[in-house]
């Protein structure tokens, strides 16, 4: 009896034990956002001042385009393109040569990294969100003669307006490269060049590998964004227009 005692009793204090728990499946679905989750006032009260006070800020007038700025309308450059690029010009070689000594040389951006028009009338930071939602920072290259031929030969080749400044690309009537002018200057197959893109650019982003020849690079840790919008709080009225830095001679 007693054997019999201290069975039962060996057997509960066991039963009594919890199993370790351990994890055999992992599942999930999609919840989408749509028009059919209804608001919570709470959450909406809550936020409904900060959204005021972001929206009054991105919305304050800056600067004023007297016409659309757009990057459809030139074969090689655009309005659009040509602002963008002179912006960054602009704004980020007293940064860069602050830190370095030396100038930028010109700038090369992608054609597909401009995402909005900038309409006639007001400028604000939200017309700068609009043209550039990304995050991309500044970053100089600096790339040798044989490597800005690389990055000449992508532009002619590319067959749309890429925003370029500093830089004159002139094309003979067969669309041969006829003359080509940095800075105002020959172009010189010996000297280093300092060319500022985007970071998604310089990491050879939309095919241009030739960044991947670069001496050095410098990131600003500046935004284009950001540029832009220190551009337009410097400038009353935006000038764009499609110019001769990138022409073919008919």
């Amino acid at each position: 009896m007693q054997h019999f005692v201290i069975f039962i009793t060996i057997v509960c204090l066991f039963a009594c034990n919890e199993r370790p728990k351990k994890l055999t499946e992992i599942s999930g679905k999609q919840l989408p956002i749509t028009d059919s989750i209804v608001d919570t006032d709470t959450v909406d009260k809550f936020i409904t001042p900060y959204r005021k006070h972001i929206n009054e800020v991105l919305d304050s007038a800056l600067a004023y385009a007297p016409s659309a700025i757009t990057k459809d309308d030139g074969k090689f450059n655009t309005s659009a393109g040509n602002l963008m690029a002179d912006i960054v010009m602009s704004e980020a070689n007293p940064i860069f040569k602050s830190r370095t000594g030396q100038n930028i040389d010109f700038v090369i951006l992608n054609f597909g990294g401009i995402r909005s028009i900038i309409s006639k009338g007001k400028v604000s930071e939200r017309t700068a969100y609009e043209v550039m939602p990304f995050d991309n920072s500044i970053v100089v290259v600096a790339l040798k003669g044989k490597s800005v031929r690389d990055l000449i030969s992508f532009l002619i080749n590319a067959k749309r307006p890429n925003p370029i400044a500093g830089i004159q690309i002139i094309l003979n009537k067969n669309g041969k490269l006829q003359d080509l002018n940095i800075q105002g200057k020959p172009f010189d197959e010996n000297k280093k060049y300092y060319i500022a893109t985007s970071d998604y650019l310089a990491k050879g982003g939309d095919d241009m590998g030739f960044f991947s020849d670069g001496l050095n690079s410098v990131d600003l840790n500046y935004m284009i964004r950001n540029a832009m919008i220190d551009y337009f709080k410097k400038i009353d009225t935006l000038r764009a227009e499609v110019d001769d830095r990138f022409i073919i001679i008919e």
